[in-house]
């Protein structure tokens, strides 16, 4: 069903507003809006990455439209930790309003202050981490550690007279953590016993059942897969994923292999970890990727960005030979990530095309090399049942995700109507205890295409899928301006069209007939003489070429 847009009402004293600008009904660009007596606090400003049917878009951004008008009302912007789904629409909101304080643990600033930088953007920043409280405008927040794929990530507890709410940020419940720093389980039960009014849960992995494999199992399979390779290894991850690199650089180490980091995203944040302690390089085992070439093929593993089949990244100008690493017989490629939803087609070309060139590919297909960041079905009704909340509003996920959440926390008796599947822009209002949907925005998408920010839409990205499917068919037409009859032409020309120009001779008399029949008739507009060239050559392709070209008439009037 389509979504029912419809104005909140004024926001009563003592009542606590929540809109999701991003994150419900899709993977990435996460960021939810609260709002308490007049004033903003942001949790999380992502990106998401576009799919096929988004061809040239760059990044995805939140729909800021609902707050541009109030950005000095913005207290800060917490951030849970330093994913680009998280953290990659900062610096497009800071560009809006520059001193707007970020908040949020010391790997998570780092990693947004070096973004920022490129930027040239200088933000306000607060360090904090776990057991910290800080008061921010109207609200008072607590950080709390959660465990995830990346280190130092945070929930935040929002406490304001309307109740406490308590955001996951994402988060997974490994026991067996590589840094040792587990979800704070005791935290989560003393809100309990305080009393959660509303409880905003990662949804990601609500869908799978059971619990998340321990990050400390991908060890030593990655240990036996470089030690079986006989020449290259390159390691495929999320540039941000510090756990994994860690894992690489210790099985290299353990072979006798060096390290090359690709990918300038890779070099920037694995930098940054190191340089603040949540990287431990053994001495020796880092080398300059140019010197790396140096080395013996048995002596070297690549860590590369590109494991979602991204185009311009570098494991897929791999397999394209676009990049100076060229794979074949011998060596192995590790995708050691998960597949982000929409991705699955590109990462397969990915897989196909490093096959095809001889290299050996491990995935998390047919090995143990990747665990989720999520918590799974059972860690979650863990969360229900230590904490109780009175409401719950799962985030963070396609719509699959969100239901399979939302049906978890009923299993664990919390009513059906205190648990509210939302989409970006539902607004939610917390009062007593008692959470009620208010409204809902008109959310959309802001494309990132090159510089322009916003200046693509969903018409022009429809106008792009037509000219990569159906291909470009101009017509030029020169008509007598005072009587209309035609001087020259039509001239037809196609692009992406099969068949040769010459086919299209058969349809020039159409054209001439019909604009002959509109003179006749007094049509002398040059926009709906255009209209009749228009309508006449597309009829024709239709029925006799079976395409859906896009049409671009040209009257000129001589």
């Amino acid at each position: 069903m389509p979504t029912t847009v419809y104005d909140p009402p004024a926001l009563a004293p003592g009542t606590l507003r929540v809109f999701p600008l991003g994150g419900l009904g899709e993977v990435g660009r996460n960021m939810t809006v609260f709002e308490y007596e007049g004033k903003l606090l942001v949790v999380d400003c992502g990106v998401l990455f576009p799919e096929e049917h988004q061809p040239g878009v760059d990044l995805i951004l939140p729909d800021f439209e609902p707050i541009k008008h109030r950005l000095d009302d913005i207290v800060g912007v917490v951030l849970t930790h330093g994913h680009e789904d998280h953290i990659g629409a900062v610096p497009y909101l800071l560009k809006l309003k520059a001193d707007i304080p970020l908040i949020g643990s010391g790997l998570t600033l780092a990693l947004i202050e070096a973004k920022l930088k490129e930027h040239r953007i200088r933000p306000f920043t607060l360090t904090v981490e776990e057991g910290q409280r800080e008061q921010v405008g109207p609200f008072d927040l607590e950080f709390i550690a959660v465990n995830h794929s990346i280190p130092d990530a945070l929930a935040v507890a929002i406490r304001t007279p309307a109740g406490l709410v308590l955001a996951t940020g994402d988060f997974k419940m490994d026991q067996l953590p590589l840094d040792g720093r587990i979800t704070d389980l005791r935290a989560f039960a003393r809100l309990g016993e305080e009393g959660v009014d509303l409880f905003l849960v990662d949804s990601t992995n609500a869908d799978v059942p059971g619990f998340t494999p321990t990050e400390r199992g991908i060890g030593p399979v990655l240990d036996q897969v470089i030690a079986k390779a006989p020449r290259r290894v390159v390691v495929a991850s999320f540039s941000s994923h510090v756990h994994r690199v860690q894992q690489v650089l210790d099985a290299a180490h353990a072979n006798g292999r060096r390290v090359a980091l690709l990918g300038r995203s890779m070099v920037r944040n694995m930098g940054i970890a190191a340089d603040l302690g949540y990287l431990n390089v053994p001495d020796g085992v880092l080398i300059d990727y140019k010197k790396a070439r140096d080395l013996p093929d048995d002596r070297i593993v690549y860590m590369s960005t590109g494991s979602q089949g991204e185009p311009m990244a570098v494991l897929s100008r791999m397999a394209n030979l676009d990049h100076a690493i060229e794979p074949g017989e011998g060596d192995t490629i590790i995708l050691a990530s998960s597949q982000i939803p929409g991705n699955e087609n590109a990462i397969y070309r990915v897989i196909d095309g490093l096959t095809k060139l001889g290299a050996t590919v491990v995935h998390k297909g047919n090995a143990k090399v990747h665990v989720s960041g999520h918590a799974a079905a059972g860690e979650l009704l863990y969360c229900y049942n230590i904490l109780q909340p009175k409401n719950v509003l799962p985030v963070h996920g396609e719509y699959r995700h969100l239901m399979a959440n939302a049906k978890l926390a009923q299993e664990t008796g919390i009513p059906e109507q205190n648990t509210i599947l939302g989409e970006n822009g539902t607004v939610v209002d917390l009062r007593d205890g008692v959470a009620t949907v208010v409204g809902q925005l008109d959310i959309g998408f802001v494309y990132v295409d090159g510089s322009s920010v916003g200046a693509i839409t969903d018409a022009d990205l429809k106008d792009r899928r037509i000219l990569g499917e159906e291909g470009f068919i101009s017509v030029i037409v020169v008509v007598d301006s005072a009587t209309g009859k035609i001087v020259s032409g039509p001239d037809i020309h196609a692009r992406g069209v099969a068949e040769n120009d010459s086919v299209f001779e058969s349809v020039k008399p159409k054209i001439a007939a019909a604009l002959t029949e509109a003179a006749q008739s007094g049509v002398r507009d040059n926009h709906a003489l255009s209209q009749v060239v228009r309508r006449t050559i597309g009829r024709w392709v239709n029925q006799s070429l079976r395409r859906r070209p896009m049409i671009v008439p040209l009257v000129i009037e001589a």
